[in-house]
């Protein structure tokens, strides 16, 4: 009985770290198809909802940076609770929002919400994984935050399409799935008993243990390509195709913006039996082509051809992703893993945000299609170098 019960334990935290990732990122982009509206609406600058999309990362930062490896000394499920609850008030803050000041309040929520709780959702996930299926939850880590920020964008754009209220269906529904989370991870065991050290853990750093260092710069390169090009289509896609290439309906800019993720979800799970070597360079060699795509869209004018672009850039981003996330963390301990993903995070989100920081305060100046033309081009140039560094290197 007693083991029967643990094993129901174990899946049921399993379960709801996956879901807690899932939905954690679902937020992260179900704004995006509101950007437009709340641009007009609010009377703002493109440079102004660009950076109601970047605090969230650079909040995010502060608090991988700061508390990421706060749960290998607290424990896993304080701090997942925590961070949750911050969570569902933070998308909260954002449905009842009525200016870009409360909207970057909310934005900065979220993002210090999230920092808390990616590493140890990551950790959690791979601790409890199924002991039947040993090397899931590396593949569920890729899979799960992806799936997350294609539902979050295509949710988005279909409640803007399909209703009124279309925030209060999106960031009420995200809050009250926060707050069951919050209390369901109570209910899993705790995979990481309390030790010494959670003030010095607070200090901040990046947490690098000797045996994955190596592997953890190999990566970077590939990482900074492939979330360069996910910012890129978070925080400027649906201008994009809206202004450029004609698209008008909610649905479709969510949708398109949301294509990127779901096609990076799909190949996360189908390169699970590549070595991660190879579907590092493969995927990031991927992401090159897929800027590719984007920028004969832009001077061409097509859609069908940026939708290729799409498409072809997600495929690249999902493998490259995977590729490196299991490189890294198979180099490391239990007691290491949430510092190593906040470590990976990290770089993640960097490249995530600057870029499409610099993006937003180019487009005045620019115009939005130069600017995502210079962006594309930038990228294929950092997908090719990483390519080149990582096959002249045996690891």
């Amino acid at each position: 009985m007693t083991t029967a019960r643990g094993a129901g334990s174990r899946r049921l935290g399993f379960a709801t770290a996956v879901v807690g990732s899932t939905l954690m990122m679902a937020a992260a982009s179900a704004p995006s198809p509101f950007y437009p509206d709340l641009q007009a609406r609010l009377g703002a600058t493109p440079g102004a909802i660009t950076a109601v999309f970047a605090i969230y990362a650079v909040v995010l930062l502060g608090a991988l940076l700061t508390t990421g490896s706060l749960s290998d000394h607290v424990g896993r499920r304080p701090v997942l609770s925590a961070g949750l609850v911050l969570l569902a008030v933070s998308v909260v803050a954002f449905w009842q929002a009525g200016s870009i000041t409360a909207l970057l309040v909310a934005r900065a929520l979220q993002g210090l919400a999230s920092g808390v709780l990616l590493s140890a959702l990551a950790a959690t996930v791979t601790e409890l994984e199924p002991s039947t299926r040993r090397g899931s939850g590396a593949v569920w880590n890729s899979v799960a935050p992806l799936v997350g920020l294609a539902v979050g964008a295509i949710g988005g754009g279909a409640a803007l399409a399909a209703t009124t209220h279309a925030l209060a269906v999106v960031f009420g529904t995200l809050g009250i799935a926060y707050a069951v989370l919050a209390v369901a991870v109570w209910f899993a065991p705790e995979t990481s008993p309390r030790r010494e050290g959670w003030r010095t853990a607070l200090r901040p750093r990046l947490a690098l243990p000797r045996s994955a260092a190596r592997l953890f710069w190999l990566g970077v390169p590939s990482l900074v390509a492939g979330w360069a090009n996910g910012g890129l289509f978070l925080s400027l896609g649906a201008g994009i195709v809206a202004s450029e290439l004609g698209v008008r309906s909610h649905l479709g800019q969510g949708a398109v913006v949301g294509l990127v993720s779901a096609a990076a979800a799909v190949t996360a799970f189908l390169v699970r039996r590549r070595t991660a070597r190879a579907a590092s360079i493969g995927g990031t060699a991927t992401v090159a082509v897929g800027a590719g795509f984007l920028l004969l869209a832009l001077g061409v004018g097509s859609l069908p051809v940026y939708l290729v672009g799409v498409v072809v850039s997600g495929v690249g981003f999902g493998a490259a992703f995977t590729g490196v996330l299991r490189s890294v963390v198979s180099a490391v301990g239990v007691h290491e893993r949430a510092g190593v993903f906040a470590s990976l995070y990290t770089v993640s989100y960097l490249s995530f945000s600057l870029p499409a920081v610099v993006a937003g305060l180019l487009v005045p100046a620019l115009t939005l299609g130069t600017t995502a033309s210079w962006y594309a081009g930038t990228v294929i140039l950092l997908a090719l170098g990483a390519v080149v560094l990582r096959v002249r290197t045996a690891l």
